[in-house]
């Protein structure tokens, strides 16, 4: 119930504060562990590895296979019906700044178990930012809305939606070529559990559902 809670937007005139600031650091984290992930270099994200394959597939940039793919995941939500909301633009824009910040700030780590660590911690912070971003009920990024507009539409819990889904990109940009490491494989069926944990715990309420 909680979980489906957190996939109904709110409108931000309500307690603005309150979760535009719980918006604004649970995009800051996410920004933080993807760039946690990248330092431990044992393997891109499953979305990641599928934009490397269409890159080597296709002969376009990186940066612009990554601006494609959102495009075509965003037409993806005119079925879901999942609306756009005040998150889905700053994901843009604050991940991508937190992730070059981050990544200037977080040493590569020497040595395969502290690699192992760095990933572990940014797996289960990617987790827990989502959950904090999702769960301001503002509005999810381009990916991550197709997830849980499915959820919202069919019932379908969002520990299989997420997982489901991070399998089959993963499995597509394999076959096209993508890198595939034992980070990609640990995100793809880590993720979806880990994001179903944390968010009944972030997820912002009304009083009348706290009561009840």
């Amino acid at each position: 119930m909680a979980t489906m809670t957190a996939l109904n937007q709110v409108s931000v005139r309500v307690a603005p504060a309150r979760r535009l600031t719980q918006l604004a650091a649970g995009l800051w984290l996410y920004g933080a562990s993807m760039a946690m992930q990248i330092r431990a270099t044992l393997g891109l994200d499953p979305w990641d590895v599928l934009h490397e394959g269409l890159t080597k597939r296709t002969g376009l940039s990186f940066g612009l296979i990554t601006a494609i793919t959102g495009v075509v995941v965003l037409l993806a939500w005119i079925p879901l019906r999942q609306r756009p909301g005040v998150g889905t633009i700053a994901n843009v824009v604050l991940i991508a700044v937190s992730v070059d910040v981050s990544l200037a700030i977080i040493p590569a780590p020497q040595g395969l178990l502290p690699r192992i660590v760095l990933l572990v911690l940014g797996i289960v912070l990617n987790a827990v930012a989502f959950a904090a971003y999702v769960g301001s009920r503002l509005g999810p990024g381009p990916r991550d809305g197709m997830v849980t507009g499915f959820c919202r539409r069919t019932g379908i819990s969002l520990r299989l939606t997420r997982t489901v889904i991070e399998l089959l990109v993963l499995a597509t940009g394999w076959l096209l070529g993508g890198t595939v490491g034992i980070g990609t494989i640990l995100y793809a069926l880590g993720i979806g559990p880990l994001s179903q944990l944390f968010l009944p715990m972030l997820t912002w309420r009304e009083r009348s559902q706290l009561v009840s």
